[in-house]
């Protein structure tokens, strides 16, 4: 029997294709060796400004940079062999005018080797996302609560109740319209996002968003419970890494300060002096 061909990458066309079909597995990554793993069970690697906070520290988003992005969307890319994938766009890349998203899209696919990006925003953006998709950049919308937008919003809240319904329903279809391949709905109720996903004909993914969207999207570090003390509720945890990192760093520390590590096995025996020329 011969070798099977190996499976080509994922790219946007294919993404769109997925509407209505078996659910889109995406999560976030933002280095290489988490790229490899998620690279083997997911549909689209998310390289997602997130990473100011995961990684940085930052307090939002809002702080991430094109040179951080693109350090660890390089990063990613290396690790990949067939999920896809997407670069956020970081605040103040894209909002300024649709030339300055091009100038910026452009730059991160050229230098990652990612095929799409991602940019935040509904109906103001859609003439953003129209000039990029006809010049060959494939964009991934992202509406609902918009990370980039806390200050406007007022803090991390779910959008989309009561009188918001009809604009998040809005901002989906200008970004449909506008030549999007596949659309986030983050912290939008469940009922709304079916409705939004009935009505559009590329994938929505969910992140806060219920069952029914395409597909799911989740901050890797929090699936794996990296971080202890922080539990969104539309985060399940498939892991407590953080907890089995604490307690294997406590018992290192231990060992070092009673001097039980290094062991005789982890150490290397002194050479045998050698034996003089008769």
């Amino acid at each position: 029997m011969s070798a099977s061909a190996p499976q080509r990458a994922v790219l946007p066309p294919d993404i769109k294709a997925r509407k209505g079909g078996a659910p889109l597995v995406v999560l976030t990554a933002y280095t290489t060796p988490v790229a490899r793993l998620v690279d083997a069970h997911c549909d689209i690697a998310l390289v997602g400004d997130s990473l100011g906070m995961v990684l940085h520290g930052l307090p939002s988003t809002l702080g991430v940079t094109m040179e951080m992005m693109i350090l660890h969307g390089r990063a990613v890319t290396r690790g990949l062999s067939h999920a896809m994938a997407v670069i956020d766009m970081p605040f103040g890349s894209y909002e300024e005018s649709p030339q300055q998203a091009f100038r910026n899209a452009s730059r991160l696919m050229a230098e990652t080797g990612a095929p799409a990006v991602k940019l935040e925003g509904g109906q103001t953006m859609a003439e953003t996302i129209a000039f990029l998709t006809a010049r060959g950049v494939p964009v991934m919308a992202h509406v609902g609560l918009t990370p980039q937008a806390v200050n406007t919003l007022g803090g991390y809240k779910v959008v989309g109740r009561d009188t918001e319904a009809a604009k998040v329903m809005a901002d989906a279809k200008a970004c449909e319209a506008a030549g999007a391949f596949s659309i986030v709905l983050e912290k939008v109720p469940q009922g709304l996002a079916g409705q939004i996903t009935a009505a559009l004909s590329i994938p929505t993914i969910g992140i806060g968003a219920g069952v029914d969207c395409d597909g799911q999207v989740l901050v890797v570090d929090d699936m794996l419970g990296l971080f202890t003390d922080f539990r969104p509720k539309f985060v399940k945890r498939y892991a407590e890494l953080g907890k089995t990192a604490e307690e294997a760093i406590a018992a290192y520390a231990a060992e070092v300060r009673a001097r039980s590590f290094p062991a005789p096995e982890h150490a290397f025996a002194d050479s045998l002096p050698g034996k003089s020329a008769s």
